[in-house]
């Protein structure tokens, strides 16, 4: 803090002239413009991305799971569209692909609770929040609400597992060589969130 707004929009402008087929010297952008027109990624993925971190500039929270999505599509389900892309995987396997990376960003939202609240963020819809009395997240909220919490927290536990089992149905789409590290991936994710879930 403060956000570097006038930073995120020059990046996007180098994006979009890589995208039309000129260099710009950012090697971050040459090689993802390079990747996306060798692996054919959907234009719409990228934009969508870029459009979730802008939300994080403009939107500090959202009413419903309903308004979150479109968050959570562009921070992190495209990531796994990406990613499926990269492996060669049958389209068929996206709409898991696309639960895997949603699931994970969800974790993400339950680790970071404190670190969100720093930057001014909430991720969690205030009709969750609301399910289970709380105003907030702040510490002072919590403190005064302990069961509260605790039975918030738990139930978005539950959210995230109900995503990740779905994610799961789609690993028979990926080579085992793939498979591995991704499984890996998410092990570690499944395993974090058993451990805030014994005392969150």
């Amino acid at each position: 803090m403060p956000q570097d707004t006038e930073g995120f929009y020059s990046f996007v402008e180098r994006y979009r002239t890589a995208m039309s087929g000129e260099r710009t010297g950012d090697i971050v952008v040459d090689s993802f413009s390079e990747l996306s027109a060798r692996k054919s990624f959907r234009r719409e993925w990228t934009d969508a991305f870029l459009k979730s971190m802008e939300m994080d500039i403009t939107v500090s929270d959202y009413g419903t799971m309903k308004d979150l999505d479109e968050y959570l599509f562009g921070s992190s389900e495209v990531v796994g569209l990406f990613m499926a892309r990269i492996m060669g995987l049958d389209e068929d396997s996206y709409p898991y692909a696309r639960y895997l990376g949603r699931a994970m960003q969800y974790v993400n939202f339950i680790r970071d609770i404190s670190e969100d609240l720093q930057l001014g963020r909430l991720y969690f819809p205030r009709e969750e929040l609301e399910r289970f009395d709380l105003e907030s997240l702040e510490y002072g909220e919590v403190m005064g609400k302990k069961d509260n919490f605790i039975s918030f927290l738990r139930a978005q536990i539950g959210i995230y597992r109900e995503w990740q089992s779905t994610a799961e149905k789609g690993y028979s789409y990926i080579p085992y060589r793939y498979l591995l590290p991704i499984k890996t991936a998410a092990d570690m994710y499944l395993w974090t969130a058993r451990v805030i879930e014994m005392n969150p």
